[in-house]
């Protein structure tokens, strides 16, 4: 199997931890254990041993996610290293050579090369900027046959922070019920909505859905690398010994700290203060752009710490990024990474002061361009 490059992910690699100032992430800044734990949960884990866990999930993780799921049982679940490695499973396990996958664009394009190296014909539609980024049920319509096996969401979306409508997800239930078609949503930025609005979740509303989520945007902790899979229990048993060529099993600790995250208490407490800097960093990011002398056009993100601006200027995403680096020793993400060319992706989750320092060289290099 030969894998194309994961363009986001290898800038990322290569230069998130080299450059002074990164924005390039889609979360906020990163919960410390001091924030995180209570001395007696401290103690707790602690007295953790260090061996190895549940591979599936300990059943005290699997417990707190369910509580997230009305209806589960502990057998849909499925936990792993991170929501990444759900994907990676789940492609794994689902897709043959020749299926039919609807893919939405933009999108996190993870997914979008996984399918493409285990041979599906991957079939892109587009979320529509002037919709308020939603897809055209009638480009929908047309894609959508009775060979349709998956249709691939993020929601809310990454990079554009929308959340589909109620009528956009009627839409596409409706079409994949139509076909007996399965839609997989990637929900990993619920949670993380600017008015505190929980972003409905798909799972429920049709009995052919998977749902990957995780900690690592809304909860502020991506370093533990807990993700899960949430779905039916056969296809939940199918893909589970997947993981057995994979992680094996989540980390000790990280089990461990994602089941106390996850205490209804700790998880409201968690989630208010994602909110908080989100509410708090949104309006620097906006009045920044609105003062750029006219090059940037924007819809208002409505969940995550990301917004996905467009700009004027005569210059490819990817290379105005590369500029940004060499230059002023900054990184944000090129638009074309998500398929779509002069539009650069924000990530407005840092410290203030981290914030708007970043931002002010940013600034020096859009002068010297225009």
């Amino acid at each position: 199997m030969k894998i194309e490059a994961f363009k986001m992910e290898r800038m990322q690699s290569t230069w998130e931890n080299v450059v002074e100032y990164n924005l390039s992430e889609s979360g906020v800044h990163p919960l410390t254990l001091h924030e995180l734990l209570t001395p007696d949960e401290l103690e707790e884990v602690r007295r953790v041993g260090i061996g190895y866990t549940q591979t599936n999930g300990t059943p005290e993780l699997r417990e707190r996610i369910a509580r997230l799921y009305p209806g589960i049982g502990l057998e849909g679940i499925l936990a792993t290293a991170g929501s990444s490695e759900a994907n990676f499973l789940l492609m794994w396990s689902l897709i043959e050579p020749g299926d039919e996958v609807l893919f939405e664009l933009p999108n996190y394009m993870q997914m979008w090369g996984l399918l493409r190296a285990f041979g599906a014909n991957v079939k892109p539609f587009t979320l529509r900027e002037e919709a308020g980024w939603q897809p055209d049920p009638d480009e929908l319509r047309k894609l959508v046959t009775d060979k349709t096996k998956i249709i691939v969401l993020t929601n809310p979306n990454n990079p554009t922070g929308s959340v589909l409508s109620a009528e956009s997800m009627e839409t596409i239930i409706g079409l994949a019920a139509k076909v007996g078609a399965w839609i997989l949503c990637d929900e990993v930025y619920q949670g993380a909505e600017l008015n505190g609005v929980r972003t409905p979740s798909f799972w429920g509303k049709y009995d052919k859905v998977l749902v990957v989520n995780g900690l690592s945007k809304a909860y502020g902790l991506p370093g533990l690398r807990i993700g899960w899979i949430v779905g039916p229990e056969e296809v939940i048993e199918k893909t589970w010994p997947y993981h057995d060529y994979t992680t094996i099993s989540p980390s000790a600790l990280s089990d461990k700290l994602a089941a106390i995250a996850l205490d209804s208490g700790n998880r409201d407490r968690i989630l208010a203060r994602t909110r908080g800097i989100l509410n708090k960093n949104f309006p620097i990011l906006e009045a920044w752009l609105k003062k750029q002398a006219g090059i940037f056009t924007f819809r208002p993100p409505q969940a995550g710490a990301i917004l996905f601006a467009h700009y004027s200027l005569p210059i490819n995403s990817t290379e105005l990024v590369e500029k940004l680096i060499r230059e002023k020793s900054v990184l944000l993400v090129p638009g074309d990474h998500f398929e779509v060319d002069h539009y650069l992706r924000f990530g407005y989750g840092p410290e203030e002061t981290y914030l708007l320092t970043a931002l002010g060289r940013v600034e020096e290099a859009l002068k010297e361009l225009k």
